[in-house]
């Protein structure tokens, strides 16, 4: 059996899920192709995804193009819930990037193709809605070269753009010859060798590409209308031709990723797994995280459209896992994948609020619905402040929080309120400081030696933990405690922020030997224990880094602004009090092009302006660049939600609260 698991890819609004219907009606999946007006789609099942017309969490069909089984992923096109996609990706043989013809390439666009091209993920592109008023596909074409990838072959031609009978036609074999020799030739020596000397066939020319397609060098063009099936046909040809299948080793060791996790009816954990090798069974034991263990108790695979309940999932195929109680999303069945690129490929959160319930006997209902959200979805981090009784969630934008706050009121019964959303901000050590406390000696309460040096390190380097003394110079457990307890601490810095890139090195140890007397046993008053190295670390390295100093930096965007050029004397003046800084302008056209860099938090604020100030003609692209340090006003802080190390006397003091000594 030949397999592929597909993801479809596109910005808001491009007719993705619309796609995904057409493509199930005419492989013959389903008899009738459901709306996303109507909220009738196969994919876009939550009760909130049809209200709104929009994909929320990722959904799995599978539909069968002669012999070859396809996997589809329908994936969100809001920037707001990229979290999706990131997970998706890894699991993907190959993607259809869906482009509006009447909008054409926008931010979320371009963002996902550099994804794709830099997981060499192969990629067709599909340009959607070529029977709408406004299409422009000639244009789109050109803007996907520009703006996108050169590395593009337009398959066909567009007839009767705009119109209820727009259709595409592939280009015959003397037509598409030489769209392939330009491009094809880039890479192939041998083929730009045999071009010179006149002894390229068609059928070299058309290898070439597949090759070529399969490795992610090149990105064939399809044109066509999901409302009316102009284009389709022609796009899955293109999908069995172009796309490499998956590659499976059945034979192999059982190896897995856990793409998505919901939660059933009864309230179980379901684990969605692309498998890569090997065979899962039922009743099959798997090592978890934390030393945990799982049974599988079901499975379900896809097949025709819907998941059927099978024995077995083998390499290749994507099953539904039951049983797993401690499953996470980006956890690995078996073995992991020495291939697999590991780390993040869209940028974090940059956006926080408080949540709180709308009723305050909810208080218990919310973390708990909030920590069963959070399980789904990875890259959402909660941030729970005991002191004050309040949750923080960190968002992408404003449409993430309005879905957040209809999920936890249709899902569960909680009505809940939210404050202004803020940026979220990083701290970075400004120089070196030191701090030692030792063991038995002045004020120091702990039965510990722990000293700590704090340098700066490369940007995107995160936190490096080192040793500058002898790893034999006490128990390993100490020197753990000790490491574990600096990345804890570094969540919160001097102003409240998370400290990265910085490397914190332990300068000097010590500690208690285990005191033992005759008939009585262990004396822990008088021995060294973990507890002393976890509750000595954070006033050494919180003192360290006061020491050093410490400077908070705050979420840029970078911008690109496409507004008629009689509009600029109006915009500049609103972008300049937003903090935006342009780097380049452009004439284009009739248009001018700003590029530059924007605080996060200002950006909403001038999205909303923007419409006013250039007829409704403006156009913002928006993606996380890098953090800059805080320039204007005062410098912001965050409310901590440790046992504040900072402040020696209440340190020790919620300690010993929480101890209970």
């Amino acid at each position: 059996m030949h397999m592929l698991n597909l993801g479809i890819l596109a910005h808001v609004d491009a007719g993705k899920t619309s796609l995904t219907e057409r493509l199930l009606h005419t492989v013959g999946v389903i008899d009738e192709i459901g709306s996303v007006d109507d909220g009738s789609t196969r994919t876009d099942f939550l009760a909130l995804e049809r209200q709104r017309g929009i994909t929320i969490k990722s959904a799995v069909v599978s539909f069968a193009i002669d012999d070859l089984t396809v996997n589809l992923i329908d994936t969100p096109g809001h920037p707001d819930f990229i979290a999706e996609v990131e997970r998706v990706l890894g699991v993907l043989d190959g993607a259809v990037l869906v482009v509006s013809a009447v909008e054409g390439v926008q931010a979320q666009t371009r963002v996902l193709m550099r994804t794709l091209q830099r997981l060499r993920i192969p990629t067709l592109i599909f340009v959607n809605k070529i029977d709408r008023r406004g299409a422009r596909h000639d244009e789109v074409l050109e803007k996907i070269s520009e703006r996108l990838t050169p590395a593009i072959v337009p398959m066909g031609e567009v007839g009767e753009p705009g119109t209820r009978t727009a259709y595409f036609t592939p280009y015959p074999a003397a037509r598409l010859r030489p769209h392939l020799l330009d491009r094809l030739a880039e890479h192939d020596e041998e083929l730009l060798a045999a071009y010179v000397e006149d002894r390229v066939s068609y059928d070299h020319l058309r290898a070439a590409l597949v090759a070529q397609t399969g490795r992610a060098l090149v990105h064939p063009v399809f044109f066509g209308s999901a409302m009316t099936g102009a284009g389709v046909d022609e796009l899955i040809s293109g999908i069995r031709e172009l796309l490499p299948g998956a590659k499976a080793d059945t034979d192999g060791p059982v190896s897995g990723t856990v793409f998505k996790v919901e939660r059933g009816a009864a309230g179980e954990k379901i684990a969605y797994a692309r498998m890569f090798s090997g065979t899962l069974r039922t009743r099959d034991r798997l090592a978890l995280r934390d030393g945990e263990e799982g049974k599988v108790t079901a499975i379900s695979v896809f097949d025709q459209g819907s998941a059927v309940r099978e024995a077995c999932v083998s390499a290749g195929r994507i099953g539904k896992l039951w049983g797993l109680g401690a499953i996470r999303i980006g956890d690995t069945i078996g073995e992991p994948r020495p291939s697999a690129a590991g780390g993040h490929h869209f940028a974090p959160p940059t956006l926080e609020t408080v949540v709180s319930p709308g009723r305050p006997a909810d208080k218990g209902a919310l973390h708990l619905a909030l920590t069963q959200l959070a399980e789904q979805d990875p890259l959402i981090n909660l941030r729970h402040d005991d002191l004050r009784g309040e949750i923080s969630v960190s968002l992408y934008g404003e449409v993430q929080k309005e879905v957040l706050q209809a999920t936890l009121a249709d899902e569960f019964g909680i009505d809940v309120l939210f404050r202004e959303t803020t940026p979220l901000c990083v701290e970075r050590p400004l120089g070196t400081g030191a701090s030692v406390e030792f063991n038995k000696k002045d004020q120091n309460p702990f039965l510990a030696t722990v000293g700590l040096r704090v340098e700066p390190a490369p940007i995107g380097s995160g936190v490096d933990f080192r040793l500058e003394v002898e790893l034999g110079s006490m128990p390993y457990a100490f020197f753990k405690a000790v490491e574990d307890t600096v990345k804890e601490t570094l969540g919160q810095g001097v102003y409240g922020w998370q400290v990265t890139d910085c490397t914190v090195t332990m300068t000097h140890a010590g500690y208690s030997p285990r005191q033992s007397h005759a008939h009585q046993g262990f004396d822990k008053s008088m021995s060294s224990t973990g507890a002393d190295f976890r509750g000595l670390t954070p006033l050494v390295l919180m003192d360290a880094l006061r020491a050093a100093g410490s400077q908070v930096y705050e979420p840029m965007y970078h911008f690109r602004l496409e507004a008629p050029a009689d509009t600029l004397g109006a915009v500049l003046p609103v972008l300049a009090r937003q903090r935006a800084v342009p780097g380049t302008t452009r004439l284009h056209g009739s248009s001018c092009v700003l590029e530059g860099v924007l605080p996060v938090v200002r950006a909403h604020e001038l999205e909303q302006q923007l419409p006013a100030l250039t007829r409704g003609e403006g156009e913002l692209e928006c993606a996380f660049d890098h953090y800059a340090p805080v320039a204007h006003g005062a410098v912001p802080d965050r409310p901590r939600t440790d046992l504040n190390p900072l402040d020696r006397k209440e340190y020790l003091l919620n300690l010993t609260r929480r101890v209970g000594v």
